[in-house]
């Protein structure tokens, strides 16, 4: 090869290869900030999807599992689409207005159907928060310490984390103990049928064995009512609101949401797979604290204890989610400050309410003889029957051109939102023929 020949093509190489090294430095950069900025978007839709598996969640999904087996995993794969689109229709009201979703149903609709909005969200959002309570009385008292103790440490200390601490430091904590919902998958794998059991179960349902009945129906509403749960819409609007995430967050806001989706219907299904060893053990199903003692009996106190731990952190996170939806909803209508951004003497009336909200509830579980696993059962059922309304709200926001503008709904969400409004809506006359009519269907 001539010398001219050789030095051209060795400085053509040496080009091409200092152009490969500039552009994977520049893809590993790329890469670095995008995983950078996650990390900064990250929590608001993570948490208010692992926090929907509070204490009501772990008792339906485990009762749902005892009762009917792994029949009903199907319906988990229906959830999963359904949650992301009415979630991520929240992440992009909460970014286009940067305001809480019950100060804009006040804008836009006005002072009555705000006060409507409002008044189902806090009631609900308060029975729940009893129901939270209730979880940790149950699991506290199989692990040896008296209601009496476990309740008011608990409101005590739940008041603390959120008056002391600020945004980032509240945002940490919630995420530390959405990671350790990780541990039901690791005790579901251990005591679920084989996989491609669970598998076929999944995705080709058997019929229960009493066909469809009261019983059922009811459950299956209760499933709905605790996978979509009316103040999820509040807090994660709100929550978007005080992080003050910007337009060009969107993306990861819904890589966020997404992801809090997959992750809280696989937490679920591992719900239901563990009260199936109930059932499978033959062992009448009571409550998720009857169900970790039982298994502990069977199986391991390792898993009776991990199963109550598991029941503390899900209430314990619910609680502070769930009362942090009524708080912030509440404070935008009020016109207080309202913002985990701001101390609490620069906001007493927030952290106030906040304050009262878990007090009170669990002033209740400490009431003798509360009938508790009927309480918590009620208020999914409760929440799935006002679910609709909340939507409808929501949906109509979310074609508000003159309020988002490219950030509206396009044909497709639209076609999307009113099949899953008129699902809900079917699933709610259903629990009311049934109140009505109770003998309409068979009863198990």
């Amino acid at each position: 090869m001539p010398p001219e020949i050789s030095t051209s093509f060795s400085d053509r190489t040496g080009q091409q290869n200092a152009a490969s090294v500039q552009t994977e430095r520049h893809a590993k950069s790329r890469w670095s900030h995008q995983i950078l900025t996650f990390l900064m978007v990250m929590g608001p839709g993570l948490i208010v999807m692992v926090a929907d598996n509070d204490a009501g969640a772990v008792s339906t999904y485990t009762e749902a599992g005892a009762k009917y087996g792994t029949s009903l995993l199907c319906l988990l794969i229906f959830l999963l689409p359904c949650t992301y689109f009415i979630q991520e229709m929240v992440v992009r009201l909460g970014i286009a207005t940067g305001e809480g979703h019950a100060a804009l149903i006040y804008k836009r609709f006005g002072k009555s159907w705000g006060l409507f909005s409002l008044v189902d969200l806090l009631l609900v959002n308060f029975f729940t928060l009893v129901t939270e309570f209730a979880a940790i009385s149950l699991a506290m008292t199989k692990l040896g310490i008296d209601p009496r103790i476990s309740v008011p440490v608990s409101c005590f200390g739940l008041v603390l984390l959120v008056s002391l601490a600020n945004f980032r430091s509240w945002e940490r904590f919630s995420l530390v103990l959405c990671a350790l919902n990780l541990v039901w998958i690791v005790i579901a794998f251990k005591l679920a049928p084989s996989p491609r059991s669970v598998i076929h179960d999944t995705f080709l349902p058997p019929i229960p064995s009493n066909g469809i009945t009261n019983d059922l129906v009811f459950m299956v509403i209760a499933i709905v009512g605790t996978t979509i749960a009316p103040w999820q819409l509040f807090f994660q609007q709100s929550c978007i609101a005080d992080k003050k995430l910007r337009f060009t967050d969107v993306k990861m806001a819904r890589i966020d949401t997404l992801l809090g989706a997959v992750f809280v219907v696989i937490f679920a299904a591992s719900m239901m797979l563990i009260g199936n060893s109930l059932r499978v053990r033959g062992i009448s199903y009571i409550d998720p604290a009857q169900m970790a003692s039982e298994l502990g009996r069977h199986v391991s106190p390792i898993i009776k204890d991990s199963l109550l731990l598991l029941m503390v952190n899900a209430a314990v996170l619910g609680a502070v989610a769930i009362s942090l939806s009524s708080s912030w909803a509440y404070g935008e209508v009020k016109g207080w400050s309202s913002s985990l951004q701001s101390s609490y003497k620069d906001a007493p009336a927030f952290y106030g309410f906040f304050a009262i909200s878990v007090c009170a509830a669990g002033a209740i579980v400490l009431i003798p003889g509360a009938p508790l696993q009927l309480i918590i059962l009620s208020v999914q059922v409760l929440a799935g029957i006002m679910l609709p309304s909340a939507i409808i709200f929501l949906q109509l926001l979310l074609n508000d051109k003159e309020l988002l503008g490219d950030f509206a709904n396009k044909p497709w969400n639209n076609w999307i939102n009113w099949t899953l409004i008129a699902l809900l809506f079917g699933l709610s006359m259903t629990l009311a023929l049934q109140v009505i009519l109770p003998n309409l269907l068979p009863h198990q």
